[in-house]
C-alpha cells in the first residue's frame, strides 16, 4: 500500500507536545507536510528556542510518519512562540512573554536569578529584554556592568540599553549619583514603571524578564492591572523565615489570577570543594513547599557558588562569564522550563477544537469549540 498524504496527517494527528499534552496540529507545530514515494518532509514550528524537549518531539513525529508509512522523514524546524494575550492598549505589544520574577522578600537572591535566567534565554537563541522594576534598590546596572544614560529615539521612545544582545531598561540608569535614593510615594512609582514598559522601545521580544521588588505591594498590583502577564516565577531560599514571606507572595498572585510558571529554590545546597559533600545551609524542603502551596512545578535547585556573586559583582553573569559550569547549566535549565512553562500556561488559554464525526448528525459547524 502506498504512502499517502491522508495516512501521514492522520498519524500525525496522535503526537502530542510532551508538556502540553495536546496535540502538535491543534498547536499549529506541524506544517507543509509532504510525500514523494516513501519520503516525507515536514516542519515542525517549536514554541519556544529554548525548548527543552526537541529530542522527545523529534523521536514521537518520526515514529509517527514511519508508522504511516515513511522509510524517509525529514523535519525542518522552526520557532513559533505561543504568546499571551495581548489587548489593543497592552503597553507593550511587541512583546510575545512577560515573566515576573518575584519573591516576597529581599536577599532571596531574585536579581541573581532574572539576570541569569534572562542571559540564558539569550544564548538560547531568544529575543530578551530585563526590565529592574525594582525602583527603590536596583540591580541591573551593576550585574550587567552597565552605567549611562538611555537616549531616544527618533519617535521620542527611550531606547533600551544593551549588553550581551538582551536589552536593559533601570531606574539605575537614570539616576545622577548610583548611591542616590529614590524617595518617591506609590503613585510614582507605578507612574515610572508604566513608563518602562510603554515608553521604551523594546521592538519585537520573546521574552521581557521583569525583576520586581519584594513585597505585594503597588509594583506587582499595578502589573496585575494593567499588563497581561505570562506568569510569575517565585525565588526562594530554603528556610522558613524566607518561606513566611514568600507564601504571601503566592498568595498574591492567586488573588490578582496571575498564574505561577513555578518555583525557583534559590541557595539550596553548598558543594565543599575538598570532601564534594552536599551542605544544606539554610535547611531543605523549602522550595518544594512553595511550590506545592503554589500549585505549580518545583523549576529547579541552585547552588550556592562563592562564583555567582564573584561574576556579579564584576558585571558578568555566571550564565555568561562561565557558561559551560555546572552552576551555569543550572540556571539554564531553570531558563528552559520556565519557557516549557509559559507555553503551557499560553497554550490553556487557547480555545480547544473538537471535530464533529456525527456522520452530518450536527447540521451546523463542523469545528466547534
Amino acid at each position: 500500500m502506498s504512502l499517502t498524504l491522508e495516512a501521514v496527517h492522520r498519524s500525525l494527528a496522535s503526537v502530542l507536545d510532551p508538556e502540553i499534552g495536546r496535540p502538535l496540529a491543534e498547536l499549529g507545530m506541524i506544517r507543509d507536510v509532504k510525500v514523494e514515494g516513501d519520503a516525507v518532509t515536514l516542519g515542525v514550528d517549536l514554541t519556544t528556542h529554548a525548548c527543552p524537549l526537541k529530542g522527545k518531539i523529534e523521536g514521537d513525529v518520526r515514529a509517527a510518519a514511519q508508522a504511516a508509512g515513511a522509510r524517509d522523514v525529514t523535519i525542518e524546524w522552526g520557532v513559533k512562540p505561543l504568546q499571551r494575550p495581548i489587548a489593543d492598549d497592552d503597553p507593550c505589544p511587541g512583546v510575545q512573554n512577560i515573566i515576573m520574577v518575584i519573591s516576597g522578600k529581599g536577599g532571596v537572591g531574585k536579581s541573581t536569578v532574572a539576570t541569569n535566567v534572562a542571559l540564558a534565554l539569550k544564548r538560547s537563541g531568544c529575543r530578551v529584554g530585563l526590565l529592574d522594576a525594582d525602583m527603590y534598590g536596583p540591580s541591573v546596572p551593576t550585574m550587567f556592568g552597565v552605567m549611562g544614560k538611555p537616549a531616544a529615539t527618533e519617535s521620542g521612545k527611550i531606547r533600551p540599553l544593551e549588553r550581551f544582545g538582551v536589552k536593559l531598561m533601570s531606574i539605575g540608569f537614570l539616576l545622577e549619583d548610583d548611591k542616590a535614593a529614590v524617595i518617591w510615594r506609590g503613585p510614582m512609582l507605578q507612574g515610572a514603571l508604566l513608563q518602562f514598559l510603554k515608553d521604551v522601545d523594546w521592538g519585537d521580544l520573546d521574552y521581557l524578564v521583569l525583576d520586581l521588588p519584594p513585597g505585594t505591594g503597588d509594583i506587582a498590583i499595578t502589573l496585575a492591572q494593567r499588563v497581561r502577564t505570562t506568569g510569575a516565577v517565585v525565588v526562594t531560599t530554603p528556610q522558613e523565615v524566607a518561606l513566611a514571606d514568600v507564601y504571601k507572595a503566592v498568595a498574591m498572585l492567586k488573588k490578582v489570577s496571575i498564574p505561577i510558571l513555578g518555583v525557583v529554590e534559590n541557595e539550596s545546597y553548598f558543594l565543599c570543594d575538598g570532601c564534594g559533600k552536599r551542605h544544606e545551609l539554610f535547611g531543605a524542603g523549602g522550595g518544594q513547599k512553595v511550590a506545592d502551596y503554589a500549585e505549580a512545578p518545583l523549576l529547579g535547585q541552585i547552588p550556592m557558588n562563592p562564583s555567582v556573586r564573584e561574576w556579579g559583582d564584576a558585571g558578568t553573569p555566571i550564565v555568561q562569564a562561565a557558561p559551560g559550569t555546572p552552576i551555569a547549566e543550572a540556571f539554564q535549565s531553570v531558563a528552559e522550563r520556565i519557557a516549557d512553562r509559559a507555553s503551557v500556561v499560553n497554550a490553556e488559554r487557547m480555545p480547544r477544537l473538537t471535530i464533529d464525526r456525527s456522520g452530518g448528525k450536527n447540521r451546523h459547524l463542523p469545528i466547534a469549540r
